[in-house]
């Protein structure tokens, strides 16, 4: 019978995942340097980062370029709920860029435009504190873009127009490198990536949003309100 050695990077994240749970290396504070961290472990500098890679991918621990690995807080839940407006998320605050773009290759699929049609868009970081949230790219055409931009109190739904339907996909994908810098999330963290749509009564697509959420914290919840059949609506 084979016995299954652990390999040393699960290990030196069990070691290191045991002191973090533990208290022993609290929230917020910086791990040793990478090097150092090898000589401790006594393992190569490709070694020791594929374990912190470990640790990364679990929401654990945040490398920040130039600064070193810190120990994350606690991680806050995200909870998607289709099927009509998301409301924002209590504590959370919103920066908002807006720029002015043409519509090409899947955005003109999405909006049902021309090529080159202008439109607005609006990228949409939430963040709880200096932890990176959601990240939201919304695209509407120009000549329907709000006079005020979309903020805590109106995300995601930045257009006035009665709405008739709105379709949402969803699929779990690696980030993009844009996703993984602006989230600082490692690239082997995949994200739910939500896709969505809306329609006014007239058949215009009014609003097209992609949204990325980190998957180590993301759920989305969809409730289909059933009516019995043959019941009628009493006046």
């Amino acid at each position: 019978m084979i016995s299954s050695v652990p390999s040393r990077r699960h290990v030196i994240a069990d070691d290191l995942r045991a002191q973090i749970s533990t208290g022993r290396i609290k929230a917020g504070d910086r791990l040793p340097s990478e090097a150092q961290l090898a000589a401790r472990y006594t393992v190569s500098t490709p070694t020791l980062r594929s374990a912190l890679a470990l640790l990364q991918a679990e929401g654990l621990v945040e490398k920040v370029h130039g600064k070193g690995n810190f120990v994350r807080p606690p991680l806050r839940r995200i909870t998607y709920l289709g099927g009509g407006p998301t409301l924002p998320t209590p504590g959370l605050q919103i920066s908002v860029r807006t720029t002015k773009v043409r519509a090409r290759g899947h955005l003109s699929v999405l909006l049902r435009v021309p090529a080159g049609s202008p439109l607005t868009e609006f990228q949409c970081l939430s963040h709880d504190g200096t932890s990176p949230h959601s990240l939201s790219r919304v695209y509407i055409p120009s000549d329907l873009t709000p006079t005020v931009r979309p903020d805590e109190s109106t995300w995601p739904t930045t257009v006035a127009t009665p709405l008739a339907e709105v379709e949402e996909r969803l699929c779990a994908r690696l980030p993009t490198p844009v996703e993984a810098t602006a989230l600082r999330i490692s690239p082997t963290l995949a994200v739910l990536a939500i896709t969505r749509v809306a329609t006014d009564t007239a058949g215009r697509v009014v609003e097209a949003a992609l949204l990325a959420l980190p998957g180590d914290r993301a759920e989305a919840v969809f409730t289909t309100h059933h009516t019995p059949e043959g019941r009628r609506a009493e006046g």
